[in-house]
């Protein structure tokens, strides 16, 4: 037989080329897709839970506590009804007064608006949390020293929003002032108190009068 015409142990035909090459790419493009599936997967978090109640652990004013809740709970109700941590108002429920305001990771937010288990590996702080071994806080102090308050249930969440402001803005604006605590509803209108409380936490000169609507 030729040289020409003998099998070579190392030669490959065209079909045996294509073959490989095609299981190469179908490897390459499955290990692709398994990482992007896993990718999505880690962000979209655990599946569907419930409906009956899970294991959730919430971390509230520095403390780690155990609840066995449903999906469905809100953290404003695992911290009334659960917590217990009655300082968190329920009013309007619909994320629209404020009165349930806390703080995660030191941000505002509605309690009513998020629901328990999301709010998982985070760091919550409520009204109760903020004085320390009995020591009020300088924003708690000057809602008392400037009469910020009437039947006060209103109150816990124009603090939490104040306190939030004065952690980003030390020294805040009465206009940034009105806008930090515009999300909050005070039906008994201490609305100029409040502003003048703001101010005083800030370490600013209050000014006698305040006008709350521009």
């Amino acid at each position: 037989m030729s040289a020409k015409s003998s099998p070579s142990a190392s030669s490959v035909d065209r079909r045996t080329f294509l073959k490989r090459v095609g299981t190469s790419a179908v490897v390459v493009a499955t290990v692709q897709v398994n990482a992007v599936a896993d990718e999505i997967s880690k962000a979209a978090g655990p599946g569907p839970q419930g409906p009956g109640a899970v294991p959730v652990t919430l971390t509230i004013n520095g403390e780690k506590k155990d609840f066995s809740l449903e999906p469905r709970v809100t953290l404003l109700d695992a911290l009334r009804n659960y917590g217990p941590l009655t300082g968190t108002k329920e009013v309007c429920d619909r994320g629209t007064c404020g009165a349930c305001s806390v703080l995660i990771d030191g941000k505002l937010v509605y309690s009513c608006m998020k629901l328990a288990i999301d709010a998982q590996g985070h760091e919550i702080t409520t009204i109760e949390g903020l004085a320390k071994y009995g020591q009020l806080t300088p924003v708690q102090q000057a809602f008392i020293d400037c009469d910020a308050l009437m039947c006060g249930f209103c109150t816990p969440g124009f603090v939490m929003a104040t306190t939030a402001l004065l952690s980003e803005n030390p020294k805040p604006t009465t206009d940034q002032v009105k806008r930090a605590c515009s999300g909050n509803l005070c039906r008994c209108g201490t609305y100029p108190h409040i502003l003048k409380a703001a101010l005083k936490a800030s370490g600013q000169d209050v000014p006698e009068t305040l006008t709350v609507i521009t």
